[in-house]
């Protein structure tokens, strides 16, 4: 397979820029002439090899932040956004949108926020009742897609909050039991913890106590309680960071800052480099973290696909979580793999078949239509409500990441990964999926022309030129 090419010239720009220096100088230190920094930085050329090593050695560059893995998201993005029939007339083609999300990247994120405005406007126009009468207030973005958006363009990592919580957790570097410390952190603030409501958390501010469910597991018992802790104790860290997210409505603010809560407690209980070490060592054996952190199997794997501080990322990997009905209600990912923004997954991936076989890690070699090559893991995650008549939530969740990385995990151990065969085609959506003979097929690709014959019935009711 062929090696992809690095264009980076807006990450170049910003590098430059902020290193205070002019055309002429960095190209004098990167050993480059004028012209072809120049064309580097506006993507008419490839980043080198030399100016690679040139942005280490001569600035201490951390060269994976150079990673189209942005472009590459608002790629997928906007070619599943070209997927909707108003554009029916024709698509740009994917060089163009790939010039577009590294040339103009704040073009294509407007153009994904127009878009987004334009399908919640339909959306509602088309379940509004007639008895209700028209509604002219303009169409925005859902609260609940800004904030994933915000964390999706972040690596869902966040570096001020995630040293905050390791250092709640291991202050001067010892290590120590986080919940512990957050229930006699709670204390000095005048907060007892309660094991006895019906909700999974519920703070009485007036009598100061925190109440947790106690038919929820002790992972839970634990996020909950750190996650009320970075409320009470980060505030103005989490209003910081909102503060420079600048989201456009007040909804959509506070579903950040419950996220940001839960992200100072998932990396409270699984401090950084405690479990960046402890990953490696144990070849990212989910059963073995869990047991080790005192966390569920989904916070561990969501955990991992969070290791991108800079100087210590961990793999790369993607995390989803849907439900039985293929719907996609966690996504996260650091790799090239890039999931729909509306519907449901592949129902080619493996992460489907983990309702079948509940507690059993489900492993999957699977090949993209862009020729790149995973390893995917999947297991249920069901959820019991505590007692016979509260309701179980079903969700199975994937992890996973591209198959250069496999030997670093136990999954990979006595599989194939050499063999072409042993990989499983997947798509990201039905509408930009080029693959021709699809038996799982839902839609027509919307770049590709169709025969339809009256006489001639395949495994499609069309064939795809």
């Amino acid at each position: 397979m062929a090696q992809q090419k690095l264009y980076a010239g807006a990450k170049l720009r910003e590098t430059r820029t902020r290193l205070g220096l002019t055309q002429r100088v960095f190209a004098e230190k990167l050993g480059v002439s004028l012209p072809y920094l120049n064309q580097m930085e506006n993507n008419n050329r490839p980043v080198s090899t030399g100016v690679v090593l040139a942005l280490a050695q001569e600035f201490g560059f951390d060269v994976t932040q150079l990673s189209t893995g942005d472009a590459e998201r608002m790629v997928t993005d906007m070619r599943e956004a070209l997927a909707d029939p108003v554009f029916a007339d024709g698509a740009p083609p994917l060089a163009d949108l790939r010039l577009a999300a590294s040339n103009a990247p704040a073009l294509a994120r407007a153009f994904l926020k127009l878009h987004s405005a334009y399908r919640q406007g339909t959306e509602r126009l088309a379940s509004l009742d007639e008895a209700l009468g028209r509604d002219e207030s303009p169409a925005r973005p859902s609260p609940w897609e800004e904030v994933r958006d915000f964390f999706h363009y972040c690596d869902n990592y966040i570096d001020s909050i995630d040293r905050a919580a390791e250092h709640f957790a291991a202050p001067n570097g010892t290590a120590r039991d986080a919940t512990v410390a957050a229930i006699e952190t709670l204390k000095t603030l005048g907060i007892h913890v309660r094991y006895n409501s019906s909700n999974v958390r519920e703070f009485d501010k007036e009598r100061g106590i925190l109440s947790v469910c106690a038919r929820t597991s002790r992972a839970t018992q634990s996020f909950q309680i750190l996650h009320q802790l970075a409320l009470l104790t980060q505030h103005d860290l989490l209003e910081a960071t909102l503060d420079l997210a600048r989201f456009h409505t007040e909804d959509a603010r506070k579903i950040a800052r419950i996220g940001l809560a839960n992200y100072f407690a998932g990396a409270a209980l699984l401090p950084y480099t405690a479990f960046w070490t402890a990953a490696r060592e144990m070849r990212h054996d989910l059963e073995m973290l869990s047991d080790q952190f005192g966390a569920s199997i989904e916070q561990v794997a969501h955990r991992l696909s969070t290791l991108q501080r800079s100087g210590a990322k961990g793999i790369p990997f993607y995390f989803v979580r849907v439900d039985q009905a293929g719907t996609i209600t966690k996504r996260h990912s650091s790799t090239r793999l890039q999931f729909a923004r509306y519907g449901g997954a592949c129902p080619l991936w493996n992460v489907h078949q983990a309702f079948e076989t509940p507690g059993r890690f489900i492993r999957q070699l699977a090949e993209t239509p862009d020729g790149v090559r995973y390893l995917s893991i999947a297991r249920d995650v069901s959820k019991s409500g505590g007692s016979f008549h509260a309701p179980v939530r079903r969700y199975a969740i994937g992890l996973g990441c591209e198959i250069n990385h496999a030997a670093d995990l136990v999954y990979a151990d006595d599989l194939d990964v050499k063999k072409p065969s042993a990989y499983e085609p997947i798509g990201i959506s039905c509408r930009i999926c080029e693959r021709a003979t699809c038996h799982q097929r839902s839609v027509p690709p919307l770049e590709r022309a169709l025969t339809i014959d009256p006489n001639r019935r395949g495994t499609l009711p069309y064939a795809i030129e």
